[in-house]
């Protein structure tokens, strides 16, 4: 039998869900990050500060797309 390919659906919760998780997944990272600064040498602090902000903006970015997806 040959597989069937079915569009996928527009379901709302489940793209919010799935933001969801990218959220709690990057704050997990930024909280890790923390912890590894306390360890770190000049320029590795230096860098974990930069992808710890990018990180952040990455957040406020998805919190953005949920408020869209919740208004659509």
């Amino acid at each position: 039998m040959a597989d069937q390919h079915h569009p996928k659906s527009n379901d709302k919760s489940d793209s919010v869900a799935r933001i969801q998780s990218m959220i709690e997944n990057t704050k997990k990272n930024i909280h890790e990050a923390e912890i590894s600064m306390e360890f770190a040498g000049e320029e590795e602090l230096e860098n974990l500060q930069e992808k710890n902000q990018r990180r952040k903006h990455e957040i406020d970015i998805k919190m953005k797309e949920i408020q869209d997806k919740m208004q659509q």
